[in-house]
């Protein structure tokens, strides 16, 4: 990989360059330390104070410059603010037109400050992860806690932002002024809120970037796992707004939709629906799980789909989901479980969730991609909780012909029909990109450096320190690899296959894998054996079943916003994710049939704390793999979106496939013998998680 202290040389402001960090020298210290230490000519203490002074002068280098040039820009809107008051007296138009201008060029020259701290406020995370590995010693650790909150200490006037928050405050104001005003005697207090000046929501966006501040929106879009190059640019490159289609992009998110209502509303009633064709209830795990067998190769062969072309994959998905679910209708009247498989695997086989992901990836502005990231996420959540609540709704028996329409039946007509209408409306409203886009970015990534994902940690709390999942010394810039030019460059391409795109992973991200493998393992038995559980303890109808599963998913969205708006704020990532491991095992243990009779509230209560913390666990997991993982793995066909979904897809099929094979053991043991592998599984991951955080911190 190409040498960080490289890529600073390049990406600097020729006119500021003596105000950056020094990172060459810094990273030439460490290593006289190093030798120093070895031969006995220096010790730990001194080397720890000599590069804490070191470092203090770098930021404090760093900090009076960006003082400086806040100051040259408060002076520059001043005097536009003058020239403003002077305009207002007697209007011309060719006058406020380039007023306007002049603001927009403070804007930009504001952009270019934000990226020089940036820059530098990466390169100072860098030295002292290098320093850290380099001694064994948790200085960072150190250096933040002692310099936070110091009142000596410039390291937090890196992060506080008061006169850059003053200086977008004040452009954006007169910016919204100068709008089309001219002739009201309202306040622009008194009036709506117009739509900002691009400048505006450029400057906003490299703020939210540098301060990393914590959110319901962006927790939210990071569980999309779409992930995304973050090299800092002077000013943000955007898809051109002209070739954003925003019928398209609801086409996409209404394929999202679809495709989680017909995983889900078959859950109610499988097992009814195995027994009726002579098969045992738990065969209910494997008509479940056919779908999430035929989406493991699915995921695969779209995902390469989608570097050509979005129309023709969703057509395709509509398709074949169309096919899969009148199969799934038409099983009962050939009384043939075969069909019924079938029809399920054909259900499976139109999954487009990586051309979902990878069409707001590529085709989404960027001022707006973060909604459309929540957006697909919502629209998953929303259809977990409706396919349950619509099979429920489907309580109803009689035949048109020989066609038989119950309560079995109905989810697969229902679904035929949704995906056929779905067809006709995108063939009718959907506008394929065009190419040039894909090929700009294709060659932009080929042409960048590797990227430095979570630029920076949030807020105040542990700033410049980043999550030890971080990308380790492929990324870590020593700039000291050997092997020729070719071979650099091949490292730093995507990913060719998925074994390529395994072995790019660190340590850490394979625990969150495995978490994320934990987590869907869980949700998944929870789900698909719930109608056969309940049925068997507690005799519940489908509707009953119905309602407890369309309950279960409506805590999506709730439980995130609580978590991306207060509770993240409140805890570190690290914090978050190791309770709530520990409480999806204790929803675990609480739901075993230990005692007798087993109740209706334990068995609600305990699902539904298993539930949730699998959901807060999620959340936080994904929040931090969309930060931590390679950038390399953020195109291509072999992307991160692409392992999560393989990951998430094999735990989903395994655990279906323990409901069936636990179903040999009889109705009354199968629910201790799927928790069983649940529980192991949960306290395999939590030691991994321990044991990874305990080598890296």
């Amino acid at each position: 990989m190409v040498a960080f202290g490289k890529k600073l040389k390049e990406r600097q402001i020729q006119e500021w360059q003596g105000y950056y960090i020094n990172y060459k020298l810094m990273k030439k210290k460490v290593k006289q330390y190093g030798q120093q230490i070895q031969v006995g000519t220096l010790d730990r203490r001194h080397v720890l104070k000599d590069f804490s002074r070191m470092l203090d002068n770098q930021i404090e280098k760093i900090v009076l410059f960006l003082l400086e040039q806040q100051g040259h820009l408060a002076s520059r809107i001043a005097k536009l603010n003058e020239e403003q008051e002077a305009l207002q007296r007697q209007a011309d138009i060719s006058l406020i037109s380039q007023l306007r201008e002049a603001y927009r060029e403070v804007g930009q020259d504001l952009l270019k400050l934000l990226f020089f701290v940036e820059i530098n406020a990466i390169g100072l995370r860098k030295i002292l992860k290098k320093f850290d590995k380099r001694f064994g010693y948790r200085f960072t650790d150190y250096y933040v806690k002692t310099r936070a909150n110091h009142p000596y200490s410039q390291l937090q006037q890196v992060f506080k932002h008061v006169g850059v928050g003053a200086v977008v405050g004040a452009i954006s104001r007169n910016l919204h002024e100068l709008q089309e005003h001219q002739g009201s005697y309202l306040s622009i207090y008194d009036q709506p809120a117009l739509p900002q000046d691009p400048v505006v929501n450029a400057m906003k966006a490299a703020v939210d970037r540098l301060t990393h501040s914590t959110n319901f929106l962006n927790f939210l879009a990071q569980h999309a796992l779409i992930m995304q190059e973050e090299l800092p640019t002077p000013i943000e490159e955007h898809v051109d707004d002209e070739k954003y289609h925003f019928m398209s992009l609801l086409l996409n998110l209404g394929n999202t939709f679809l495709y989680m209502v017909n995983t889900y509303i078959v859950v109610p009633t499988a097992d009814d629906y195995s027994m009726s064709l002579g098969a045992a209830a738990t065969v209910c795990g494997i008509v479940i799980g056919a779908m999430a067998v035929a989406q493991l190769f699915s995921s695969v062969y779209f995902s390469a789909w989608s570097n050509k072309s979005y129309f023709r994959p969703l057509v395709f998905s509509s398709i074949v989901l169309l096919l899969g679910n009148l199969m799934y209708a038409m099983a009962y009247d050939f009384n043939s479980i075969a069909v019924l498989l079938l029809g399920r695997l054909f259900c499976g086989l139109g999954s487009a969730r990586a051309v979902n992901r990878r069409y707001i990836s590529d085709c989404v502005p960027l001022k707006i991609r973060m909604q459309a990231s929540a957006g697909f996420v919502s629209a998953s959540a929303l259809g977990m909780a409706c396919g349950p609540a619509l099979a429920g709704l489907l309580q109803t028996n009689f035949k048109i012909y020989k066609l038989t329409f119950n309560q079995d039946t109905l989810p697969g007509w229902v679904m035929s029909v949704a995906w056929l209408i779905y067809l006709v409306w995108l063939c009718i409203s959907f506008k394929e990109p065009s190419r040039d886009i894909e090929e700009d970015n294709a060659t932009l990534q080929s042409n960048a450096e590797p990227t430095e994902n979570d630029t920076l940690e949030k807020g105040l709390k542990r700033p410049l320190l980043l999550t030890s999942e971080e990308k380790q010394e492929e990324e870590d810039d020593d700039g000291e690899c050997d092997g020729s030019d070719e071979a650099l460059e091949e490292s730093r391409g995507p990913a060719t296959s998925i074994g390529s795109a395994y072995r790019l992973l660190t340590p850490s991200v394979k625990v969150q894998l495995l978490i994320y493998f934990m987590l869907k393992y869980a949700m998944e038995v929870l789900l698909s054996e719930s109608s056969v559980v309940t049925t068997y303890y507690f005799s519940w109808s489908t509707s009953s079943v119905a309602i407890f599963l369309a309950c279960l998913g409506l805590t999506v969205l709730p439980v995130n916003i609580i978590v991306g708006s207060y509770i993240s704020n409140m805890f570190e990532d690290r914090q978050i994710l190791m309770a709530s491991e520990i409480m999806v095992c204790v929803g675990i243990l609480l739901s075993f049939h230990v005692i007798s009779p087993y109740s209706v509230p334990q068995y609600v209560c305990s699902g539904l704390i298993m539930f949730v913390s699998a959901e807060v666990l999620e959340g936080v997991n994904l929040s931090l793999l969309s930060r931590v993982m390679s950038s390399r793995l953020s195109r291509g066909t072999y992307n991160g979106g692409l392992l999560s979904t393989e990951a998430g897809t094999i735990a989903r099929v395994i655990a279906d496939a323990t409901i069936t094979l636990a179903g040999y053991l009889g109705q009354s043991k199968l629910l201790n013998a799927t928790l069983l592998p649940s529980l192991l599984i949960c306290l395999a991951s939590i030691v991994a998680t321990c044991c990874t955080y305990n080598s890296l911190y």
